[in-house]
């Protein structure tokens, strides 16, 4: 076969001619470029970018409470700037903080920004221990967050650095520290110890806004003080407590900007100035220059992640002699000026994260103990004082090891442990793989098919409950809780259709007391069970199947079959299992592959248009009418003839049967009335909710009306596979019609053609392939 390429494509350019209109272009482009420009000076200009000290004092005064945060304080109003919510949940309310969110990022692109789903527990807990640190007036404790591995402990402090760096862009969030400015000798004053000689000087207040030909050298400050340890400490606790008062503040300032002092380089610097001004703190104030700055992750500016390898955390190194130094005042160069550098200096001010901690050898972090109490690190030429919030991660059996450790009890009173399990709640879950992983899959996910893998991964989480640690008769109750009764009853509340009425009320009403049961355990719950990394790759490898033209619930089930092959592997697949379907893997494949069928059925139901929608919900609602007015010995008033009647005892019944009420009839009426009453009491003023009220009632009603007609329904499902499948070839033009209306609303509930055609099959033959001739 001839080999029809060329080396020179056939429409390819001359990259020396100019296509026509190009002049045009570049002056187009050069505006916008110019028109960039002055954008971007009118923002450093307005953004205070550059000052100098006056100035800088002059906005501390406007808002000393913004300007003199420490790292703690700092923390903790980012958390509050984002926002807050409080989120009704089974157990009680749970406040969420929409920095975990991630508010800032444009969600519609393919960005990678961390959020956190779920762990409001874990959020609550960094915000309280943050508000200590600001009430104790430093950061004297490291945040160790602990838990099973894919918990999302590295995501919790990813979510706080990449808040750290948008905040620090926001007025609310701006952050000073400052350098040292020597001018030439045609700007400066006099020699000043700079080399003698005499020269025209340009009389400034400051040296901070000079061009950069004006200015000989620059020194940078690399742990970046706060500006105002420029005042020397015993005339700077007045100075504040001045300003504090004067803005209207009624709390008081924090202590380590009354404490803090200037770094060893820094007061080298500043007390060779004062000398060569002979003590005129003004002249040296000159030399000062404050910059704004801003956190960042990727050049480790107050935002910053050490991983578990052995390094320093901390050094320091001589500054080498250049050009720049040589400008410096005589005292100054005869000076030896150390700089410190590593992780804990470019975290100064923000969060140091260490990730995977407890893998390092416990003396690679001891020193940790001694800088968590003192706010200091000691160095060979320096003491440097620390102004961050530290955080760190371990997974469970690291911290196993750890507590086994001699010297666990000294460390033990420096760490603010933080426990970070799997979720319990399915819905949370679920919103992880639909948020983070449905989004790169890049192929149409059928319905439910998250919602299957959420839910197999919280029953494998799920821990027996311990009756002794309750009274009777609840103890009864929670001993005869099944492991999906538990993750029902966590994820919305549902209550197990086994129980009576009274049972029901007090399961409810301790709902926090079951979800809080090992909260003080070892062994909690949530700290075994298969991690979200596993589900991830299960649902990755779904989208890869070759049988199935979506990303299919029934791959997800193959895929959690082969999964639970794998003991070896996994410590959660060792366990036994135990009454009430703990720890039974594969009980829960049947169970999921159970509740999958349910939820199509539910679907495909609905879309089949045999019954109208609502109308069993109305049906409902009638007969609570008419249960309420039998109770209470009232009469109805006849919407169509205005006339009262009495309560109609043939729709009661009918609804009954349909439900499958077995007991007396007017005992289960009371029944009714008194589980409306008590929604009444713990819901006052509020309109009934008869859906909340009476969880499944209405799909009961629904399916008792649907086993009437279940042979025209699984003629229905043979038409609708030959319609997807087989482009409903041979279907007479009714049959074809009516399987057209079910299709068409069956694609609006999230099928398609191909996974649509999946589940009416497996639905078909699964549960009624004895009615399909």
């Amino acid at each position: 076969m001839a080999d029809n390429r060329t080396d020179k494509p056939v429409d390819s350019v001359d990259p020396r001619s100019e296509p026509a209109g190009s002049g045009r272009r570049r002056e187009a482009a050069a505006g916008k470029l110019a028109e960039l420009a002055a954008d971007l000076k009118h923002e450093f200009e307005a953004g205070n970018r550059i000052l100098s000290f006056d100035e800088y004092l002059g906005m501390f005064a406007a808002n000393p409470a913004r300007h003199g945060r420490s790292a703690a304080h700092y923390v903790r109003d980012m958390f509050r700037h984002y926002g807050v919510e409080e989120l009704q949940r089974p157990w009680g309310p749970s406040l969420r903080y929409h920095l975990f969110d991630a508010p800032w990022a444009d969600h519609t692109v393919s960005q990678v920004v961390p959020r956190l789903l779920g762990h409001e527990q874990l959020q609550a807990d960094i915000y309280r221990v943050l508000c200590n640190f600001a009430r104790e007036g430093r950061p004297n404790r490291l945040i160790l967050m602990h838990g099973p591995n894919g918990s999302a402990k590295s995501t919790a402090a990813a979510c706080i650095l990449h808040a750290l760096e948008d905040y620090s862009k926001q007025d609310a969030g701006a952050l000073y520290r400052f350098h040292w400015i020597f001018p030439t000798r045609k700007v400066r004053r006099g020699s000043i110890g700079f080399g003698g000689g005499d020269a025209q000087v340009v009389d400034r207040d400051s040296y901070a806004h000079l061009d950069e030909d004006q200015i000989e050298a620059r020194l940078v400050i690399e742990l970046r003080d706060h500006p105002m340890f420029l005042v020397p400490g015993d005339r700077r606790r007045p100075m504040i407590d001045e300003l504090w008062a004067d803005a209207g503040i009624p709390t008081r300032p924090p202590d380590w900007l009354y404490n803090g002092e200037l770094s060893h380089k820094n007061q080298q610097i500043f007390e060779a100035l004062l000398s060569s001004y002979d003590g005129s703190l003004r002249d040296v104030l000159r030399h000062v220059q404050v910059e704004r700055y801003f956190m960042s992750r990727r050049y480790r500016i107050g935002a910053v992640t050490l991983g578990p390898e052995m390094s320093v955390d901390v050094g320091e190194r001589q500054l080498t002699a250049d050009r720049s130094l040589s400008a410096l005042p005589t005292s100054l160069q005869a000076t030896t000026l150390f700089e410190a550098h590593g992780e804990l200096v470019e975290a100064a001010g923000g969060v140091l994260e260490f990730s995977d901690l407890l893998k390092r050898p416990i003396d690679a972090f001891r020193y940790l103990q001694l800088t968590l109490e003192t706010a200091e690190v000691a160095l060979s030429q320096q003491t440097i004082q620390t102004n961050v919030v530290m955080v760190a991660n371990a997974n469970e059996i690291h911290m196993d090891a750890f507590r086994q450790h001699p010297e666990y009890p000294s460390f033990r009173g420096r760490l603010q442990l933080t426990r970070v399990p799997y979720l319990r709640r399915y819905f949370d879950e679920q919103a992880i793989y639909d948020t983070l992983i449905v989004p790169q899959l890049r192929r149409h996910v059928a319905p439910h098919t998250t919602r299957l893998a959420a839910e197999f991964a919280v029953l494998t989480r799920m821990r027996r409950p311990d009756p002794s640690g309750y009274d009777a008769p609840l103890s009864e109750i929670v001993d005869g809780l099944s492991a999906v009764e538990k993750m029902d009853l966590y994820a919305e509340g549902k209550m197990p259709g086994r129980l009576k009425s009274d049972e029901a009320k007090r399961l409810k009403a301790n709902i926090a007391a079951v979800y809080g049961e090992t909260d003080r355990a070892i062994e909690y719950e949530g700290r075994v069970g298969v991690s979200p990394r596993e589900i991830r790759t299960l649902l990755f490898d779904a989208a890869q199947s070759g049988d199935y033209q979506c990303v299919s619930p029934f791959a997800v089930l193959q895929g959690i079959a082969d999964l639970c092959k794998r003991s070896h592997e996994f410590a959660w697949l060792k366990l036994e299992a135990q009454s009430g379907g703990y720890h039974d893997y594969e009980g829960f494949q049947k169970l999921v592959h159970q509740r999958l069928m349910d939820r199509i059925e539910h679907d495909v139901r609905s879309a089949s248009g045999f019954i109208e929608a609502g109308r069993y919900g109305e049906l409902f609602k009638r007969y609570i009418n008419h249960v309420s007015a039998t109770v209470k010995k009232e009469k109805l008033r006849n919407p169509v003839t205005g006339k009262d009647e009495a309560p109609d005892d043939k729709l009661m019944s009918e609804v009954e049967s349909l439900l499958g009420v077995d007991s007396d009839a007017e005992e289960h009426r009371q029944a009714v009335i008194s589980m409306i009453a008590a929604w009444a009491i713990d819901n006052p003023g509020q309109a009934l909710r008869h859906e909340e009220i009476f969880p499944g009632y209405v799909d009961r009603l629904q399916a008792a009306a649907f086993d009437q007609l279940r042979k025209p329904f699984a003629a229905l499902l043979r038409n609708l596979i030959t319609l997807l499948r087989d482009e409903g070839k041979g279907l007479a033009a009714s049959k074809r019609k009516e399987a057209e209306g079910a299709a068409e609303r069956l694609f609006s509930l999230g099928y398609d053609r191909y996974c649509g055609g999946d589940a009416v099959s497996v639905l078909l033959r699964d549960r009624y392939t004895d009615l399909v001739s």
